[in-house]
């Protein structure tokens, strides 16, 4: 009896969809858009801040400054004054991420950031650890 119920055991596994799960809970955004003329265009810039929950305005100076150029927020897309290619782009939204989101400790993205009276520290909610940021945002 214990064969049988082990060799149907074995079918209906076998005959199940295999189920991919993502190892990853985060996974690092990238920029989706377009060149318009002379101005690069970020279309899926708000869902990008809303993956790092972080404030928008934080985010783009950094962007702005990073990539040396004007830029303004319209509705969820960003317009940048001057061709960027994208793989700039990712690159800066990949260093913000390690410099302001992700934990240096467990690498995991649940951090805040906490202004102590001129320093603004990075806080993990995960593990706990707390350090001061080396750059001013």
């Amino acid at each position: 009896m214990t064969n049988e119920y082990e060799a149907l055991l074995k079918k209906a596994k076998s005959s199940l969809p295999e189920v991919n799960v993502s190892k990853a809970r985060f996974e690092m955004p990238k920029a989706l858009g377009h060149l318009q003329g002379n101005k690069t265009i970020i279309s899926n810039f708000t869902a990008i801040v809303k993956e790092f929950h972080r404030d928008q305005a934080q985010f783009l100076k950094y962007l702005l400054r990073e990539l040396a150029t004007p830029g303004s927020v319209d509705g969820p897309r960003l317009i940048l004054g001057r061709k960027i290619p994208a793989s700039l782009i990712n690159e800066k939204i990949k260093q913000y991420a390690e410099e302001f989101v992700l934990c240096i400790v467990c690498k995991k993205p649940d951090t805040i950031l906490i202004k102590e009276e001129r320093v603004t520290t990075i806080k993990c909610t995960a593990c706990g650890a707390k350090h001061p940021l080396r750059t001013k945002i």
